[in-house]
Parts: structure tokens; sequence; C-alpha cells
């Protein structure tokens, strides 16, 4: 749940942090890895709680030798 103080990243900040190129993040969008929270002008926004959890998940699955599968992390605003 997205709370007041929360850092929010636009698209080029999420894949900076992650280390990915922005096709890749958008690959992971449509793959349901990330669900990024929407400006009224249509850009997209990331909570950092959101790209943190999500590289987290990613790092466990690797740890645990699975596949390439996309975690899934999504977020509701209240």
């Amino acid at each position: 749940m997205k709370q007041q103080g929360d850092t929010l990243m636009t698209a080029r900040e999420a894949a900076a942090y992650l280390h990915v190129s922005l096709s890749t993040l958008q690959l992971i969008e449509r793959q349901g890895g990330l669900t990024p929270f929407r400006t009224p002008g249509g850009h997209r926004r990331y909570s950092r709680e959101m790209v943190e959890a999500y590289l987290e998940a990613s790092r466990l699955r690797s740890r645990r030798g699975q596949q390439a599968t996309q975690p899934q992390v999504s977020f509701v605003s209240s």
C-alpha cells in the first residue's frame, strides 16, 4: 500500500535501480512482475518499496535455481 512519504521513481529511475534497460522494465511489467502507478498524464511511477520487493523476490528465485520466470509484485493504493 502506498503511504505518504513513499519515494516514487520514474521508469528511467526504476530501470537504473534494477540495472535493466527501459525495454526490459516494460517486459517485466507485461509479464506481471511490476505494476506501476500512473500519473494523470499516463506516466509510470514505481514506489521504492515495490521495486525493492521485486528485486528481492527475483534474488530469492535466482538463489533457489528456479527458471527465470518473473516474480509478481503488485501494490494497491487506497
